[in-house]
């Protein structure tokens, strides 16, 4: 299901939006107001993932024994790595 909307836009972005259109880079007015709003939504769930990552981080920290076991583990696949001289 759609639905349509009102939309009144400035004349300058109506004009950047024609210039999109004219050069193929969409099909229509439609596809680029759609297309940017995927952008917004999209970009949003990012934001709200990242928010509930920082909240759970800051409730639950690392303890110093943990970073410390990460830094050794993180040091020690590196020496284990069969590093080829490439100079």
């Amino acid at each position: 299901m759609t639905a349509q909307i009102a939309l009144k836009l400035p004349d300058e972005l109506l004009s950047r939006i024609d210039a999109l259109v004219a050069a193929g880079r969409f099909e229509s007015r439609s596809h680029v107001v759609r297309a940017g709003l995927d952008v917004i939504i999209v970009s949003e769930r990012r934001r709200t993932i990242d928010e509930a990552y920082r909240a759970g981080y800051a409730a639950h920290p690392d303890t110093p024994e943990e970073i410390a076991e990460a830094t050794r583990l993180g040091i020690a696949s590196i020496e284990e790595e069969p590093w080829e001289r490439w100079w």
